[in-house]
C-alpha cells in the first residue's frame, strides 16, 4: 500500500495569537484559559510525529524586524509563505487567508491528505471541499475556547493544539 501523502496548511497568526492570549468568561471575568507560548521547533516535530506530514506551509506576515526567526522556522523545515504586511493606525495587518487557500489549491494535486492549522471561519468554503474531495485529513484548531463556530460540523477531525502545552510549551534552555 502506498504511503499518503500529507500537508499542513498553517495559518500562523491565528495559530500563534490563539494560543498564546489569555481567555476569560465574558459574565464572570474569570481566567478559563491561561495562554502559553508555542514552541514552533516542537510544533513541527509533532506534526512530523503524528500525522506524518510531509510538508508544513507556514503562512505567516513579513516584517524585516523578524528575518531571524524566519531562518529558524525554515532550518525547522516549514515552507515559508509570505504575506506583506501593512502598517495601518499602529497595527500591524498581514491577512494571510487568500494564500493559505490560493496554496493549498496550488499544491492540491501533491497531497493525498489535508491538516488546516487555524480556528478561523473563513476557512470554511476550504475545508468543506477538501472533505468532499476527500482530502481533509485533520483540522488543527488553536484554542478549544475560541474559535469560529462554522468549524463545529467539522467536529469528528478536530484536535485542539491548547490541550498540548505539556508538549508543545517553549521553555527557555
Amino acid at each position: 500500500m502506498k504511503k499518503e501523502i500529507v500537508y499542513a496548511f498553517i495559518d500562523s497568526q491565528n495559530l500563534n495569537l490563539s494560543v498564546l492570549n489569555e481567555i476569560k468568561n465574558i459574565k464572570t471575568e474569570k481566567t478559563i484559559y491561561q495562554g502559553w507560548k508555542l514552541d514552533f521547533k516542537r510544533f513541527f516535530i509533532y506534526l512530523k510525529q503524528k500525522y506524518n506530514v510531509d510538508k508544513a506551509f507556514l503562512f505567516i506576515g513579513r516584517k524585516p524586524e523578524y528575518e531571524s526567526l524566519y531562518k529558524s522556522l525554515k532550518n525547522w523545515g516549514f515552507h515559508i509563505i509570505f504575506k506583506p504586511t501593512l502598517d495601518h493606525a499602529g497595527k500591524t495587518k498581514g491577512n494571510v487567508d487568500a494564500e493559505l487557500v490560493l496554496h493549498s489549491m496550488i499544491e492540491f494535486e501533491n497531497y493525498n491528505k489535508a491538516i488546516i492549522i487555524s480556528g478561523d471561519g473563513d476557512f470554511h468554503c476550504l475545508i468543506e471541499y477538501l472533505e468532499k474531495e476527500n482530502k481533509l485529513f485533520r483540522i488543527l484548531v488553536p484554542n478549544e475556547f475560541s474559535y469560529s463556530s462554522l468549524l463545529r460540523k467539522f467536529n469528528r477531525k478536530i484536535a485542539f493544539v491548547s490541550r498540548l502545552k505539556s508538549k508543545l510549551e517553549f521553555t527557555k534552555k
